[in-house]
């Protein structure tokens, strides 16, 4: 029955168009020429936005700073393994993906950091691709207050995943 329900959809769809008496190919090819231009406004930002991941990753960069900070990082008794999840899945969901997976195939999915790093993952956003990409879309270039609030909630998704873990599961 779930296959079905989008072509049922469409078929809803053309009736109550024909019904309406509305020239639904014109209508259809209205929205193609309104997605294409959406396509073409974002494909700046998409194309910096993968340039910039790539750099991120590539460069060992992340991992430069995670060994930096490592002294800090145990002091706040915050696994060092988990600071490029936290990092990176503001910018990039596949990316953070890659790399709970790796952090799952290492530390295993029972051990402190493969929970801590499941619950960071359903916990914070893609702040930085959402912001980036429905700002762009609606033209708007006044982003500094919405990228505060989300990179804020995220850095407070990130503690609390480490906070409630270690007190639900303890350490």
């Amino acid at each position: 029955m779930v296959n079905y329900f989008i072509p049922i959809v469409v078929i809803i769809i053309i009736g109550y168009g024909l019904y309406k008496k509305i020239d639904i190919f014109d209508v259809f090819l209205e929205g193609v020429e309104e997605g294409m231009k959406i396509v073409i406004n974002l494909f700046p930002t998409m194309f910096a936005m993968i340039i910039a991941i790539n750099l991120l990753t590539n460069s060992n960069l992340i991992l430069d700073i995670s060994n930096l900070l490592n002294p800090l990082f145990r002091m706040l008794h915050f696994p060092v393994e988990l600071f490029p999840l936290a990092v990176l899945r503001p910018i990039s969901g596949s990316s953070s993906l890659v790399i709970l997976n790796n952090i799952l195939q290492v530390n295993g999915p029972d051990s402190f950091i493969g929970r801590v790093a499941s619950v960071m993952q359903g916990s914070t956003d893609t702040t930085i691709y959402i912001i980036s990409m429905y700002f762009a879309s609606l033209g708007i270039k006044k982003i500094k207050y919405s990228l505060v609030v989300g990179l804020l909630a995220d850095l407070i998704s990130v503690i609390f995943s480490v906070l409630i873990v270690s007190y639900v599961f303890g350490k």
